[in-house]
């Protein structure tokens, strides 16, 4: 797709007039709603379908459709980074009302970040095709690793802080308490950081770990900068609402890692495949329609079973805690007529 710097220039000022709407709306610190965040959700999801069509009006089909498969990849596997995003706002002890704002200016952070690696991930992509049998190989690994982890019986995982994010500390000292809003305070006459400055720090480098695979899968999907930049965009910033609607359901998504894992080694293997295509090699191409199809797929039939493995799990939890009830009645009865 031939995008002109007219375009470029119009979509960014678009994105960041919708980014300060966002931050215009949780500009004062609140405990966000089931309603608010499903409200919200539900505009940026609208606002990405609306998107896509128009790629698919004033565009090509191939575009809309490459958009909509990078995009439902970037929002489930950004849904899984939510799980972190709990650890590192337990970690920190974030107030509730502060929350919103983490998120808003963390995810921020992430996309300019993001921004940078899809700059450089196309020029190496444009220079050198091999590279395809690299993203590949590494999503293939990436998927393996997810099935081990989700396999291994571990016990609750806890954030650790990066490198990066233990020097910025180390060199600006942090406050022993929060302060509203305030990013800096001043302490002894020297400036020093908030909790709230680092854990935003925290969220949005963490994120770029995250990048690490989702930039890679993207590209497995399309190889135009634009359509990448802009489906990371729209699934980065929902986020921040998709958090506060659906943090007390993720452990119930017990299979996301399953799914995740089969949709990375898919694109993986497509990767791979167009590696050898452009090498020459004849091999069959994976196309965007049935990419999506396989994306979607694997994420319906991954959040159906979930639901049956949670709901096994309580009628389990429920009968053994009516086994309990009842034995302790009988010790109890027991106890009550021997004295």
């Amino acid at each position: 797709m031939d995008v002109s710097l007219t375009l470029w220039v119009l979509t960014i000022l678009g994105l960041a007039a919708l980014i300060a709407v966002d931050f215009l709306i949780g500009r004062k610190p609140h405990d966000v709603s089931i309603k608010e965040a499903g409200t919200w959700t539900v505009v940026w999801i609208v606002l990405a379908a609306l998107f896509g069509l128009g790629l698919l009006i004033f565009g090509t089909a191939q575009a809309s459709g490459e958009f909509f498969a990078g995009f439902i990849t970037e929002k489930s596997l950004s849904v899984d980074n939510l799980f972190v995003f709990v650890l590192i706002m337990a970690k920190f002890s974030v107030p509730s009302h502060l929350q919103q704002r983490v998120l808003l200016v963390g995810v921020l952070i992430a996309l300019v970040l993001r921004a940078i690696f899809i700059a450089a991930g196309a020029a190496v992509i444009a220079n050198f095709s091999w590279i395809f049998y690299i993203f590949g190989a590494f999503l293939i690994y990436t998927a393996w690793k997810l099935i081990q982890e989700a396999r291994a019986e571990e016990e609750e995982e806890a954030f650790e802080e990066n490198r990066l994010l233990k020097s910025i500390e180390n060199r600006f000292g942090v406050a022993d308490k929060y302060y509203d809003t305030k990013l800096f305070i001043q302490r002894n006459g020297k400036r020093v950081l908030t909790p709230l400055m680092v854990v935003m720090l925290a969220i949005g480098t963490t994120d770029v770990l995250f990048a690490l695979d989702s930039i890679p899968a993207i590209f497995g999907l399309t190889q135009d900068p634009y359509i990448v930049f802009t489906a990371n965009a729209f699934a980065l910033m929902g986020l921040r609402q998709l958090y506060f609607l659906i943090g007390g359901l993720l452990k119930k998504l017990v299979h996301l890692s399953y799914g995740l894992s089969v949709i990375l080694g898919f694109i993986g293997v497509k990767l791979v495949l167009h590696a050898l295509h452009e090498s020459g090699v004849h091999v069959p191409e994976i196309s965007i329609p049935f990419s999506l199809a396989v994306i979607c797929g694997v994420l319906i039939v991954t959040t159906i079973t979930s639901l049956i493995a949670n709901k096994k799990t309580e009628q389990r939890e429920a009968a053994e805690a009516a086994d309990a009830a009842e034995a302790a009645d009988k010790t109890a009865d027991k106890e009550s007529v021997e004295s």
